[in-house]
């Protein structure tokens, strides 16, 4: 027997979204992402992200907990509450590009409501980041300043 819910309720309010599609699952992806990307920090995570080598697949997302963030059920504890939130804002994740979460230790104990806050705001930073590479390959002949040199 099913309970029906109420529609006025929030869970009724949200469709229920997936990361199916939208996932990094070939080490090849993730060595390539490394390889392609420079290294962002926030304050519970770092994060990587560099363009697809096919665009039409759509945006992408992996996470990964390696050991030095404990033993097995927290590590698979931070990746759920990491999965949680961005099934949320998929929507948010930037075409043809693949992005990887490094997670720190502090996203176990950090409040759910913040940590939802650093996704977003790295998700924002990202697509920030994916319409500047877009503006300066289609100019190609505006080059971006070049850093001051030092007189000797």
């Amino acid at each position: 027997m099913s309970i029906p819910q109420n529609p006025s309720s929030p869970a009724a309010a949200t469709p229920a979204l997936s990361l199916t599609g939208a996932r990094l699952r070939k080490h090849a992806d993730y060595q390539r992402v490394y390889a392609a990307a420079r290294k962002r920090q926030s304050s519970t995570m770092s994060w990587f992200l560099a363009p697809q080598s096919d665009p039409a697949a759509g945006p992408r997302v992996g996470l990964t907990a390696g050991k030095v963030l404990g033993k097995a059920h927290q590590r698979n504890r931070i990746k759920r509450r990491l999965r949680e939130v961005l099934r949320h804002h998929v929507d948010l994740l930037p075409n043809g590009f693949d992005l990887i979460l490094h997670p720190r230790q502090a996203v176990l104990t950090v409040e759910f409501t913040k940590l939802d806050a650093e996704v977003v705001r790295i998700l924002m930073q990202a697509g920030v980041q994916t319409r500047t590479q877009a503006r300066t390959e289609a100019a190609p002949g505006i080059q971006p300043p070049a850093a001051a040199k030092p007189v000797l």
